[in-house]
């Protein structure tokens, strides 16, 4: 096992699902510890995900703040260690990877991110009557209010772009981040890429070896806990 890989298995096993403490839903489950039966390439991928990110190239300052607020409210990251959305949100954005399309009605991805933050930002000060005020200065409560007027606003004009179009733009980035990091996974109990392992199990309801049963299914539709 090289140098780094024992480095980011050390990291993991320091918290192991957002905001760290006991994974209820999964209890016992760290999808890193299969990282074994990834290849070379794919452990790389994934594991660079829980290594220190790089410096923001994408947002400044004031944007990274209000990027910050927003997508603890989008996720309900409300305690440390926290998924590091913005800075992946922002490697993306530095390195033009895209969702490979848009609405025609919005501008590209970035320009969208730098006015909708901006928006954000506006929306307080008018809020507070001041003009030292910003999104991320307000306190939790004030900041959901912000976020709900959005969106509410669905298909209605905010901030010269469709309401509706930014909260699509706030969320595809925001769970695609946090849902491509693995505390996430271990979160929801998913057991990481399957190549080049693959699955044995096809069934409905079968577990691969290395899954850990849900402690709280769901009820059906019939009142009765999944198996």
């Amino acid at each position: 096992m090289s140098r780094v890989l024992k480095r980011e298995l050390r990291a993991a096993e320091r918290a192991r699902v957002p905001g760290g403490g006991h994974n209820e839903r999964f209890p016992g489950f760290d999808v890193v510890q299969e990282a074994h039966t990834w290849d070379a390439t794919t452990s790389g991928v994934v594991l660079e995900r829980l290594g220190l990110q790089p410096d923001l190239r994408f947002f400044d300052p004031a944007e990274e703040a209000a990027a910050a607020a927003l997508f603890d409210h989008l996720l309900g990251q409300w305690e440390e260690p926290r998924v590091p959305v913005v800075q992946m949100v922002d490697a993306r954005l530095a390195e033009g990877q895209t969702d490979g399309w848009r609405y025609e009605d919005m501008p590209e991805d970035g320009e969208a991110w730098h006015r909708s933050l901006a928006g954000l930002d506006q929306d307080a000060r008018d809020a507070a009557g001041d003009e030292g005020v910003c999104f991320a200065n307000l306190s939790r409560e004030e900041q959901a209010d912000i976020i709900r007027t959005v969106q509410g606003l669905e298909s209605k004009p905010w901030r010269g772009m469709p309401a509706g179009h930014v909260w699509s733009l706030w969320t595809r980035y925001a769970c695609t981040a946090f849902y491509s990091h693995p505390w996430a996974w271990n979160e929801i109990g998913f057991g990481g890429p399957a190549y080049p392992r693959g699955y044995m199990r096809l069934g409905v309801d079968m577990r691969e070896p290395w899954e850990v049963a849900d402690t709280h299914p769901e009820e059906d539709p019939e009142g009765t806990s999944s198996p």
